[in-house]
């Protein structure tokens, strides 16, 4: 029997970047982080790897329905719901988020950023005064997906196995930003910290907790941002807050 020919000089003979097929090493590595023991991630036998791409969707979907699965919770959020919403497999989630509470520092995290980052954003597309009305629709999101985290979060933080964020501080610079851009076009009051707005808001999400329909939340927000507005003229400001005149 004739042997086979000889591959071409630089021509690799087994598979790229790894061991021969066959060989004990040539299995795909499981993630760190990996599901339970038992746990399958739905993915068929022998199918490898996913792509990284695919790898990125899956973790993308799994925190989107986190987010929303939080956001809406009055009870514990079992992680089997949050996977079978994302549609993928258990381990798929668990080999992304070890844990519960890697999941939640990663929706808190992902949540922190978006609703801190979007004031440039939102003074781009709309004066200051619509800006800042429409942020607070965002932060007003953060807060309840927060609240449906919070044991796990306020466990986490007391242990150490989560990082403290600096989330007052990112959410009254996010609030300063656009105050500055309203006290600049003289549509929004001048006078007023940053700060103490943030103040505001927490007192009117922990006073609609329970009970209260998101119309409420919405009409205690219109009245945070009228008190915003400037008056009239610069003598109203010495004048009884019953003897102003309306504002615009």
């Amino acid at each position: 029997m004739t042997p086979p020919d000889p591959a071409p000089s630089g021509v690799p003979t087994g598979p790229p970047d790894g061991p021969p097929s066959g060989s004990p090493d040539s299995r795909p590595a499981e993630a760190p982080g990996g599901p339970p023991s038992g746990v399958s991630d739905g993915t068929p036998p022998g199918a490898g790897r996913p792509a990284r791409a695919d790898a990125r969707r899956n973790r993308e979907k799994l925190l989107a329905a986190a987010r929303a699965a939080f956001a809406a919770a009055d009870d514990t959020v079992a992680l089997e719901a949050i996977a079978r919403e994302a549609g993928v497999g258990i381990g798929t989630l668990y080999r992304h988020f070890p844990t519960r509470e890697a999941l939640v520092e990663a929706v808190y995290g992902a949540e922190l950023d978006d609703v801190t980052t979007s004031a440039p954003a939102l003074l781009a597309e709309l004066p200051p005064e619509a800006a800042l009305r429409a942020w607070m629709d965002r932060y007003a999101v953060f807060v309840a997906t927060k609240r449906g985290m919070i044991d796990t979060l306020r466990a986490g933080w007391a242990s150490g196995t989560m990082a403290t964020p600096t989330t007052r501080e990112r959410v009254v610079g996010a609030i300063a930003t656009i105050l500055a851009e309203g006290a600049r076009t003289g549509t929004l009051r001048a006078d007023v910290d940053a700060e103490d707005i943030t103040t505001m808001l927490l007192g009117v999400f922990l006073s609609t907790t329970a009970g209260n329909t998101p119309e409420q939340t919405g009409r205690l927000l219109d009245l945070v941002v009228d008190a915003l507005r400037p008056f009239a003229g610069p003598e109203d400001q010495q004048r009884p807050a019953a003897d102003r005149p309306p504002r615009d």
